[in-house]
């Protein structure tokens, strides 16, 4: 009796899309930066319009942190670098 197996394959662009699912950039509260300089940092860093920039100010403030973009954990890291050297408190989730 013979073995019959199946090869399943994926095109590039679904390998990229199940990539980037799953990891999460949190901004911290914490006691030493503004909300006008959190804001800036959204804003320049990370493209949020004014608006959202201050709604995830508001939200660190009050809840203690907030996600502030999901993606694969490289790019993630990225981030992470460029606004903890802007001085905020960030992670990788």
């Amino acid at each position: 009796m013979g073995t019959e197996t199946t090869t399943e394959t994926f095109t590039l662009e679904e390998i990229l899309a199940a990539a980037k699912d799953g990891h999460r950039l949190i901004l911290w509260n914490d006691d030493f930066n503004t909300f006008d300089h959190v804001i800036h940092c959204m804003m320049h860093h990370l493209q949020y319009s004014e608006g959202e920039a201050a709604r995830i100010a508001f939200k660190v403030h009050n809840e203690g942190k907030c996600a502030v973009l999901e993606g694969s954990y490289t790019e993630m890291e990225i981030y992470r670098k460029i606004l903890k050297s802007e001085g905020l408190t960030v992670s990788v989730e």
